[in-house]
């Protein structure tokens, strides 16, 4: 009687011991991420950015239904991840997956199908297989999500577009931007004000059609005006961003001043230069034009922040191409698409957060550029050339002829030079010590605000030397296109509204957020021909060794049962 109730007690101090673990669980748990490279572990911005919220967000994934394998790992990679974000934001972090278009009739799925295009997730067109014979049929797949917050609404495209990447490494690459994707897209919904970006005129900046898709970008995550740069005494301060976007006539000193005091008080500046007049409309008049130097006058501006943009233009084995007439057959022209050395593709490089995970960026007519001394200023080089490219100094003949024979790879010797360059830190003026009183005095009565020598605060600008890389083509049939588009070439995107986006986000002040996009997932690949020789011998291990392990488990059990009831 005495021995059962021990086992009683016993029992009982263990269901109470299971019970309290369970409730102690509710309450109090940890996570620990054994990966090489923290695949599951959230940055600092991101775990902030989720605790802060102070409102319900529903996460809308359309990346439920009988996919292939890649989807089915990117649904269980974005799955994870949003399971993670409910570790820190708790109830306000819901998600759903849904197999988009499901129950609805062909009507109602193509409009829906439409609104989540017009979201800005884009379709994929991925091949079915309808049965034994091997037919097959197009199915349109949304990898993307929708998220809400407010009664705001953001699409978000979960895979990302690698133009001639291997299919792993494009799906290695999504995984690793997905948390950014997400706490981006939370982020640009919990702001109750957008950054405010001006885009500079007076210098023959566009308005027109090339411009379209950059003006579309930035009205749709900030604000936006116009600033004619001669009709303001100074430029305001509540502009977080101004936007050089391709001036063609000459800045004055009083121009320069004025970007300078902006500068030194914080303001932000994104240039996109062309220093240069050499453009396609050129070669489209005719089948040569003589390039030569614009005479921007922003050279000692840009010298004394850190930068220079070299009197020439690029040349690159790694360029996108033109078409090119070949021949004739009967009355009509045999035209072929070849490479064109001045378009070249331009490569991320690092691993700063602006280029990390992007694609090449399609460039057209693009400078070089070095950086000089500018003392507590860092510099960034943000995009590249190939391994094979070279410089040609203006002026110089530019002209179709180049397409039609085959270059000399021993020209293009010049390794990675630099198209973009990132400046980081505390800018000096460029007319310290150049102004009397007088004209100091007079510049704080109409702006505002005393002349300064240097920058009180760390600030940070951008310069690229292609005007054209935010531009975008322009189709007589679809009107304007993606900037990145080459519209010889639709079916492809390049990275340039991504690298745009990019440096608009970096500049407004989100590098908390953008430090996720350093996230870089291993492709831990299996070694093909060592599968092939050792198939085999792997099968058979995989076969053997649990039997095996099942009988030595048996013949112990069995030994020390017969030791226990021989005593």
């Amino acid at each position: 009687m005495a021995k059962r109730k021990k086992y009683i007690q016993r029992a009982l101090v263990i269901i109470l011991v299971l019970i309290g673990v369970n409730i102690a669980a509710a309450y109090f748990h940890g996570r620990w991420d054994l990966t090489a490279e923290k695949r599951y572990t959230l940055t600092s911005g991101t775990k902030q950015l989720l605790r802060q919220l102070n409102s319900p967000v529903d996460i809308e994934v359309f990346l439920k239904g009988d996919y292939p394998a890649s989807f089915k790992q990117l649904a269980q990679s974005t799955q994870e991840l949003l399971d993670e974000f409910r570790e820190y934001g708790k109830q306000n972090i819901r998600v759903t997956f849904i197999n988009p278009g499901q129950g609805l009739s062909d009507s109602s799925r193509m409009k829906f199908f439409g609104e989540l295009t017009a979201q800005g997730i884009m379709p994929f067109n991925m091949k079915v297989q309808e049965d034994a014979n091997e037919s097959y049929s197009e199915k349109l797949i949304f990898p993307g999500a929708l998220v809400h917050y407010k009664g705001k609404t953001i699409g978000v495209n979960l895979l990302k577009n690698q133009g001639g990447q291997d299919p792993l490494q494009t799906m290695n690459s999504s995984e690793a931007l997905l948390e950014y994707q997400f706490a981006n897209a939370i982020s640009k919904l919990q702001e109750e004000k957008k950054p405010l970006v001006g885009y500079m005129l007076g210098h023959g900046e566009s308005l027109g059609a090339e411009v379209y898709d950059a003006l579309t970008t930035l009205q749709s995550g900030y604000g936006l005006d116009t600033l004619t740069l001669q009709s303001v005494p100074a430029i305001p301060q509540d502009f977080n961003i101004i936007l050089f976007a391709k001036p063609a006539a000459a800045f004055s000193d009083q121009d320069k001043l004025k970007i300078d005091q902006y500068v030194m008080n914080g303001g932000k500046v994104l240039w996109f230069l062309d220093e240069t007049n050499a453009a396609m409309d050129s070669l489209h008049q005719r089948s040569e034009f003589l390039a030569f130097d614009r005479g921007l006058n922003l050279e000692d501006l840009l010298f004394r922040y850190g930068v220079r943009i070299n009197q020439d233009l690029v040349q690159d084995l790694q360029s996108d191409i033109v078409p090119l007439v070949v021949g004739n057959v009967g009355n009509r022209p045999q035209i072929q698409p070849v490479p064109f050395p001045y378009f070249p593709m331009l490569t991320p490089t690092g691993a700063h957060p602006i280029v990390k995970n992007m694609d090449m960026v399609l460039s057209r007519f693009v400078s070089s550029m070095d950086t000089v001394k500018a003392e507590g200023v860092k510099k960034t080089i943000l995009l590249t050339t190939s391994r094979s490219s070279r410089r040609v100094r203006i002026p110089a003949q530019v002209s179709w002829d180049i397409v039609k024979t085959k270059p000399n790879i021993r020209e293009y010797r010049e390794q990675h030079i630099p198209a973009a360059v990132l400046l980081e830190g505390r800018f000096t003026s460029l007319f310290r010590n150049r102004l009397d009183q007088a004209t100091m005095a007079a510049f704080q009565q109409v702006s505002g605000h005393p002349f300064r020598e240097t920058a009180d605060t760390a600030n940070k600008m951008i310069v690229v030397s292609d005007g054209d890389l935010i531009a975008n083509a322009v189709s007589r049939k679809d009107g304007p296109l993606q900037m990145g588009i080459n519209e010889f070439n639709p079916g492809f995107a390049f990275a340039n509204k991504e690298f745009f986006l990019n440096c608009l986000e970096y500049l407004s002040g989100k590098s908390g957020i953008m430090e996720s996009r350093n996230k870089e997932l291993a492709l831990r690949l299996l070694d093909t021909e060592k599968i092939k020789k050792e198939k085999t011998k792997w099968q058979a291990i995989c076969f053997l060794v649990p039997i095996g392990l099942v009988l030595l488990f048996a013949m112990v059990f069995q030994f020390v049962r017969q030791r226990k009831f021989a005593e």
